[in-house]
């Protein structure tokens, strides 16, 4: 049976300016840079182009190595090979910190295909090495530079970056509204279909520096409803190539925000060392490009970090530089993403810095200020401060007034699709479990009993 020739991929060769033996030892560096190995020659090579058919995984490698060489994402679809298109990313892509930005955009296509309810949340975590390899590479990066050679097939214009930006802000309000687990299969379809393209097309420099910062803003959203869903492994994978996007324009704003997202995440799991040494990497990879409301945040995070590793001191000072950075907030002009950061925001991160470290007076002063400011379209943070407020009182040796606040959290946030606020309330239900035979804690456990209940009916 006579096949057609592979004009699709001899094009991006020539254009590549790619050897059937220069594709060929490509492929098997981008194999074994993904623990795989292959034995592709240029007489596999000879055979694509005459027509013949190759393994998906085989046509993600070429399409990978191509990208290197061009410096622009290509995809399987653009060789010729149509059937190659939506695989899905193995366990150990995004584990590390991708080499290049074609890499880095492949890597995001793949992520797009998982599912956080596809993996149990603690399974696959990142590790030191990795972890600390990354936020090393970011803080002594330069950027990588826009591509020049990407074809004019599709110019980009700042109406598709608003556009982009407006999207990435209805998502984001989602999140706070509803929890993670609510809309991230539109917003990785959303993310896939319409974001990732547009990076690999024409466009000035002005509109694809602004281009990949909303491209930024966009994945790190997918990390956190990740996170937020309880996929860890997941969401670290975001955060890494995330990182790693930030550096194609120099965004160090943005890339100290996912430092401090990998930080917050980290001390979410009891991990203090890993939590501090990102936060701190965030604190000072922040400082050359970020708005003093941005500073304040990453400082919170430092904050944070400290009261799980119980260094009082340490976190009273982190606190007062993040108040002090806050202080100044007005004085410059802060991206959309960083709206949420308000005085409610800050003082709900000390409420948590208090009860961690121990100090129940403080805690409730700063918990019932922050449930007080905090506007009610954050229903997730309002939810995440009732608890700290609850967990506040209860470590102040006031149950009824502890099991109140939780009650009015659960009936407030039951149809949050978040994990983490749903840890929030196991939490405290084992806290006050000694007092199992109370009334009140009795009552409060039926409505949390009811609230999840009616969650998996929805």
């Amino acid at each position: 049976m006579s096949r057609e020739p592979n004009h699709q991929l001899a094009a991006v060769m020539a254009e590549a300016g790619a050897s059937n033996k220069g594709l060929a030892k490509r492929v098997r560096e981008v194999a074994q840079r993904h623990g795989e190995h292959l034995g592709t020659t240029h007489v596999a090579v000879q055979r694509w182009l005459d027509g013949s058919g190759i393994q998906r995984q085989t046509a993600a490698f070429v399409a990978e190595a191509l990208s290197d060489k061009l410096r622009r994402r290509v995809t399987p679809q653009e060789l010729g090979f149509p059937g190659a298109a939506s695989a899905p990313a193995p366990a150990a892509v995004g584990m590390r910190y991708a080499g290049s930005p074609a890499e880095t955009l492949n890597v995001l296509d793949g992520l797009t295909h998982q599912r956080p309810e596809d993996r149990p949340s603690d399974e696959h975590r990142l590790p030191d090495a990795d972890v600390y390899s990354a936020a090393l590479s970011w803080l002594v990066s330069r950027p990588d530079g826009l591509p020049t050679d990407a074809p004019a097939t599709r110019r980009v214009g700042m109406r598709d970056v608003a556009a982009i930006r407006a999207a990435a802000g209805f998502f984001m309000q989602l999140d706070f509204q509803f929890g993670g687990g609510h809309a991230h299969k539109a917003f990785r379809h959303y993310f896939r279909e319409d974001v990732l393209p547009l990076l690999g097309a024409g466009y000035r420099a002005k509109v694809g520096e602004a281009l990949f910062q909303a491209a930024s803003e966009m994945s790190q959203l997918l990390a956190w409803t990740a996170y937020d869903s309880g996929n860890h492994a997941l969401a670290g994978r975001y955060m890494m190539s995330t990182l790693r996007l930030t550096q194609v324009v120099g965004d160090r704003m943005m890339g100290a925000r996912i430092l401090a997202n990998m930080s917050h995440q980290a001390n979410y799991l009891g991990q203090a060392s890993r939590a501090l040494m990102l936060a701190r990497a965030s604190v000072e990879g922040g400082k050359a490009g970020s708005t003093p409301r941005a500073m304040a945040l990453f400082a919170a995070h430092e904050a944070r970090a400290l009261s799980t590793a119980q260094d009082h001191r340490g976190a009273a000072r982190a606190m007062n530089e993040a108040e002090r950075f806050f202080e100044r907030a007005g004085s410059a002009d802060d991206p959309e993403w960083l709206a949420y950061m308000d005085e409610a925001e800050l003082i709900g991160e000390f409420c948590h810095c208090f009860r961690d470290l121990g100090q129940g007076a403080e805690a409730v002063r700063f918990a019932e200020r922050a449930v007080g400011l905090t506007d009610p379209k954050y229903a997730r943070t309002l939810g995440f401060c009732r608890m700290v407020l609850a967990q506040s009182q209860l470590l102040n040796g006031d149950l009824e007034a502890a099991v109140t606040t939780a009650g009015l959290a659960v009936e407030a946030g039951d149809a949050l699709e978040s994990a983490r606020f749903q840890r929030y309330v196991g939490d405290f239900q084992r806290a006050v479990s000694a007092h199992g035979r109370h009334p009140a804690v009795q009552q409060f456990c039926r409505r949390v009993r009811d609230a999840m209940s009616r969650l998996d009916d929805e």
